[in-house]
């Protein structure tokens, strides 16, 4: 986004003029105008009507008053591209193109929108094929839709890559407050980085949720996170387009490419972005974060009035970390002689019915329980339905109980119902104006606790070790596989350790066992045999001469009846290296979108059969290092595992950065680096075998 964008996205976002072009759908935006409560001018512009909403209607752009500050384009494409040019002409702010039929619709399409690029100049255009923008503090809505949503004077700035989708998140029943929702459609100007960028400085967003189904500028993107990430403003994201049908019907929705899902991972992880599966999710967790706030810690303080409840909040707690920390002996003491009798002291604690809607009890029990000091605290109520109620002002008293405690020990609090459905509006409105959370659904709620949490302490680490920013990818070039010899021999070069051996030819094939000491493995040795075990191009522990040739021997029957062309007569013998604590695959390559990856993953046979796997983006500390290390399997087996020796954590996470850096190294022309299995013993790190691809040329 330019300097003169910037400007321009202010100016549509707090309009003091809004002109709609169209019929139908300008019709409804002077609607929803009217509806939010918008005070400024509305312009119709519409040759063949006299007015449109209520307001005269302009024949052309060059009759408007003035150069508004936002527009609302729903006239045909070419028409579209005319009017966008010339209100660009008269230094209009920004524009919201609802117009379809550009890059989501092929190189036609593609063609088309490029014009309208070029006659958007400076404007600060949505779109095309979006929805809009609705600003709900300000109240102005560029939207073609009824809509829901409300804000009270705060809340999360939404933006989508689905029109449909933001519609449906306004429509919701869940009491978020809401400050801004952008569609951002195919992004032909404004993208998802530009809307970050700016968002996360307004007055009143309190973080920012992002439906995402591709990123067209990674790089971009980072740098936008980055300055959220400073400011304190969370970022949620729920990406889609993660399985091959997913990211094919993403391509044909809005042109967007959805990328690969495990580098999505990495990147959010870098960057300290909330990942969630659902959009109840994106709400529920942006409702926590934007009325509650970020907890200090993953400790969490329950309440129930029942059983059930306590134990359903601890059953799922204890599945995404967060703790419910029993409580100290002084405190459990004090509790037990505040609840009644037929109370059990715990964390979750059910304070039981005895005491159920009686404020003046209750109060002490939450404020003794609280005295611990845990990072938030959730209590669980489900309301009665209208015309059942009743007994609503018990629930109240509990609530208001519960709220004078967690303000007194002012941490963030929420009040969740077991059901989505059984909170009704006027509580939910209640409670935020408490600034106690109205959640729904428990697994919601501590998931959502447990990302703001995540969010907290990942700002923490990335704030103590910034991560340096993401290396360019570069061209994406053709490559050829050099053999498992010279790969070895430019790991070794590089202080790298792999076994001992020798590159021989099969005459000499003993002798070179004999001189390397047995037990030995050998391997028949061209740039074209990758996967040797499949065509019987390995032999392992070979302890005499005679099994070294008799081995050679069948190696070579075996790869001709596979394919005569690699049967060739170079050899690799080498020592049998121990037995490891642990077997690693570490892969390193580079993605055209997010340049340079690192996979680490259960090495061996186990790397399809576990399905073990992380990925992290380079370049990267030795603390992300070890903490990609603690999200494997297998990192129970690098710890020492029934009594065996355990491995050098601190040693292991500098071979494999020092393996990054041999791959990222450009001197030697390496587009892909693959190591499986690395060998991990106590004190070293071996690579057993390896699979390079270097540039054409390289050496």
């Amino acid at each position: 986004m330019t300097p003169r964008q910037r400007d321009n996205f202010r100016r549509l976002l707090r309009p003091r003029h809004i002109a709609v072009f169209g019929g139908r759908d300008a019709e409804v935006v002077a609607g929803e105008c009217a509806r939010i409560g918008f005070e400024g001018k509305l312009w119709p512009v519409n040759p063949k009507r006299a007015d449109i909403g209520g307001h005269r209607c302009f024949a052309r752009v060059e009759d408007l008053p003035e150069a508004p500050d936002a527009v609302f384009v729903a006239v045909p494409r070419d028409a579209a591209i005319d009017t966008v040019a010339a209100l660009a002409e008269m230094g209009a702010g920004g524009v919201v193109c609802y117009t379809a039929g550009f890059g989501e619709t092929g190189p036609e399409g593609a063609a088309a929108e490029a014009k309208l690029i070029e006659a958007a100049g400076d404007l600060a255009l949505v779109g095309p094929n979006c929805y809009g923008v609705v600003n709900f503090i300000d109240r102005a809505a560029l939207w073609p839709f009824p809509r829901g949503g409300a804000s009270p004077g705060y809340g999360a700035a939404i933006i989508t890559q689905s029109g449909m989708l933001s519609s449906d998140l306004t429509m919701s029943q869940r009491s978020v407050p809401f400050a801004y929702m952008i569609s951002a459609g195919n992004q032909a100007i404004l993208r998802l980085e530009d809307f970050v960028d700016a968002l996360c400085e307004e007055e009143g967003v309190r973080a920012i949720g992002l439906h995402i189904e591709g990123l067209k500028d990674v790089k971009a993107f980072e740098a936008a996170a980055r300055r959220a990430l400073e400011r304190g403003i969370p970022i949620v994201a729920l990406k889609t387009g993660s399985s091959n049908i997913g990211a094919a019907l993403t391509v044909s929705h809005t042109g967007s490419l959805s990328g690969t899902d495990e580098l999505y991972r990495a990147l959010f992880d870098r960057l300290g972005i909330i990942r969630v599966t659902s959009p109840a999710q994106l709400l529920e967790t942006l409702k926590f974060l934007c009325i509650a706030g970020v907890p200090r810690g993953a400790s969490v303080a329950g309440f129930t009035c029942s059983g059930g409840g306590a134990t359903m909040l601890a059953d799922h707690a204890e599945t995404i970390g967060l703790e419910f920390c029993g409580p100290k002996d002084e405190t459990a003491n004090a509790l037990r002689d505040l609840l009644p009798s037929t109370a059990t002291v715990t964390n979750p604690l059910d304070y039981t019915t005895p005491i159920w809607g009686n404020e003046e009890r209750l109060r002490p029990v939450f404020e003794t329980a609280l005295a611990d000091d845990p990072d938030a605290a959730v209590i669980v109520q489900d309301y009665p339905l209208p015309g059942l109620d009743e007994g609503k002002q018990s629930y109240l008293n509990d609530a208001r109980a519960f709220i004078d405690a967690t303000r007194g020990a002012k941490i963030p609090a929420a009040i969740c119902s077991t059901l989505p459905e059984s909170i009704d509006a006027d509580t939910r409105e209640f409670l935020v104006r408490e600034g106690v959370a109205p959640m729904q659904g428990i697994h919601e709620t501590l998931n959502a606790i447990a990302g703001a949490a995540w969010y907290g302490k990942r700002r923490g680490e990335i704030e103590a070790s910034p991560p340096a920013p993401l290396l360019s990818s570069g061209a994406t070039q053709t490559a050829r596989c050099i053999d498992e010899g010279a790969a070895k021999d430019l790991l070794r070069g590089c202080g790298i350790t792999v076994p001992e051996g020798h590159l021989t030819g099969s005459a000499a094939a003993a002798d070179a066992a004999e001189e390397v000491g047995f037990p030995v493995a050998a391997k028949m040795v061209h740039e074209s045999l990758t996967h040797k075990t499949e065509v019987g191009a390995v032999a392992l522990n070979l302890r005499t001469r005679e099994a070294v040739s008799q081995a050679i021997t069948e190696m070579r029957d075996a790869v001709t009846r596979h394919d005569p062309s690699l049967a060739g007569d170079r050899f690799l013998v080498e020592r049998m290296a121990p037995a490891p604590v642990a077997e690693l695959m570490v892969s390193v390559r580079t993605d055209p979108q997010f340049g340079a990856a690192m996979t680490l993953a259960s090495g061996g046979i186990l790397v399809e059969l576990a399905a073990d796997a992380t990925t992290l983006l380079l370049p990267a500390t030795h603390g992300d290092i070890v903490a990609a290390l603690d999200r494997l399997k297998v990192a129970g087996l690098l710890d020492g595992y029934r009594g065996k020796a355990a491995a050098d954590r601190h040693r292991l996470a500098n071979d494999l950065l020092r393996i990054a850096e041999v791959a990222l190294d450009r001197a030697h022309g390496i587009t892909e680096l693959e190591i499986n299995p690395l060998f991990v013993l106590p004190t070293v790190s071996i690579a057993i075998d390896a699979l390079i691809s270097v540039r054409p040329g390289a050496g």
